[in-house]
């Protein structure tokens, strides 16, 4: 009876151990709370966020990724990579320009309000921006801003509920979950 115990421990030890590295190092799952990813992401939407990608690569532009609020870290927030290192992003007359091009964004919900004045993106951190642009808190405010890759927890991956729209996410996705390559 004893070993018995003693073996059910072992197990539930290890099975809690192999649950922290997963989530920690490899996987977890958020919740969409709010309407700034709208309509990429729905409020309610259930996501895994996979974080084994960034160990190897650096966010790219266009990627859905899941940040910890700078100002709070606490709080996490789910967003779209508009700019790495090095570019330069500014939205004038309710256009996004990325390098001095217009950035071509069939996924957002409206076209945005108010301008933006350029900005270079520092090496190392990201410009982050929420679909629906004018309802959205992001790297336009000074409480976001640029976001170090330290703050970046992961990138959305695949929508496991609600089932009618589960599937993996790609870099672009129109309103109907549609991939979308540019």
């Amino acid at each position: 009876m004893v070993k018995e115990l003693i073996e059910i421990g072992k197990s539930i030890l290890i099975a809690i151990i192999a649950a922290f590295l997963i989530i920690t190092f490899v996987f977890e799952t958020v919740n969409v709370d709010g309407h700034s990813m709208d309509p990429t992401l729905n409020n309610g939407d259930r996501l895994i966020v996979e974080k084994v990608s960034y160990y190897f690569r650096a966010p790219r532009a266009g990627d859905i990724v899941v940040i910890k609020y700078p100002a709070n870290p606490k709080e996490k927030f789910i967003k779209r990579v508009i700019g790495v290192g090095g570019d330069r992003i500014k939205i004038e007359d309710g256009k996004l320009y990325v390098n001095g091009a217009v950035k071509k964004e069939p996924y957002i919900l409206e076209t945005m309000t108010g301008d933006f004045d350029e900005v270079t993106v520092p090496q190392n951190t990201v410009f982050v921006m929420g679909d629906n642009r004018n309802n959205s808190r992001d790297s336009r405010f000074p409480d976001v801003g640029f976001v170090s890759y330290k703050m970046v927890v992961g990138r959305a991956a695949f929508r496991i509920y609600p089932f009618s729209r589960a599937g993996k996410l790609s870099a672009f996705q129109n309103w109907k979950g549609r991939s979308i390559w540019l």
